[in-house]
């Protein structure tokens, strides 16, 4: 592997910009070589789109204050984990 290549974990953490069109090109690039050589994250890749369609996009507007505070500690204690 040479240091472009891209790691599955990286991609997990880059798929919300790739799926939203805002990664750099050379990121960009760099994701979707990894997806030609990585089944797994194919799948993965899949699944969030997937996701998105069935549950369409939230605004932090639509969200409770309650399920905001949760989400954003999951993400936290994930980020940290």
């Amino acid at each position: 592997m040479t240091t472009d290549e891209m790691v599955c974990q990286e991609l997990v953490e880059l798929v919300t910009a790739y799926l939203e069109g805002a990664l750099a090109p050379a990121d960009r690039a760099r994701f979707e070589a990894h997806l030609a050589v990585c089944s797994k994250c194919r799948v993965y890749v899949e699944q969030m789109r997937d996701t998105i369609r069935a549950l369409g996009r939230l605004g932090e507007d639509d969200l409770t204050p309650d399920a905001r505070t949760g989400l954003l500690r999951a993400f936290r204690e994930w980020k940290s984990g």
